[in-house]
């Protein structure tokens, strides 16, 4: 009883101090990979918050083919060190070293997640309808357009409404459901 009481708390802190900053690594290699403006106030946050982890990882790693493989491979070697922690804590009984490939099927789940959230977001504000200039506006927009450029392209909007982010959204969401379970059943994943 005593061990899960103080347990429970500490691994919340683990996976939110981690999923936080994995998150943003993420988003770094997302903005990046979609050319997203990074004088935008949201993206220079972005920067400067990733910069001093991965300035001297970009010595060791360098970009390919417009790809920032270091945030890549940070996000991947932090999402290793928080299943490795995590797995510590709560006894998991294998190796740590299956981390490193449980934190494969962890970051696909998260990049599918940051674009669900984003055209969420996206759909909300486009019933508020922001200022245009609004830098959120902008990096949620840059942010979404792969995916629903060719979604728009495939529904048009019926009577006025855009329908394609629906489209998009269930297209992630069996992504999600189609592509995490085999991965998690590959890398023997306890999470």
């Amino acid at each position: 009883m005593t061990g899960s009481y103080l347990l429970d708390p500490l691994v919340f802190l683990v996976q939110t101090l981690f999923g936080l900053y994995i998150a943003v690594v993420a988003i770094r290699f997302l903005l990046q990979m979609t050319r997203a403006d990074f004088y935008n106030p949201i993206s220079q946050f972005v920067v400067k918050v990733t910069s001093p982890v991965l300035r001297p990882l970009r010595r060791l790693i360098p970009g390919y083919g417009g790809m920032d493989l270091a945030a890549l491979i940070l996000a991947w070697l932090l999402s290793t060190i928080e299943l490795g922690i995590l797995a510590l804590m709560i006894g998991v009984d294998r190796s740590v070293l299956g981390a490193f490939g449980w934190a494969i099927p962890s970051l696909a789940e998260l990049f599918i997640n940051i674009f669900l959230f984003a055209v969420l977001i996206q759909v909300v504000l486009s019933w508020v309808n922001p200022d245009p200039y609004n830098p959120a506006v902008s990096l949620v927009s840059r942010l979404t357009d792969p995916l629903m450029r060719p979604a728009r392209r495939l529904i048009r909007p019926i009577g006025g409404i855009d329908l394609s982010p629906m489209l998009v959204m269930i297209g992630l969401v069996l992504l999600n459901m189609l592509l995490i379970p085999p991965l998690k059943w590959l890398v023997a994943s306890p999470f």
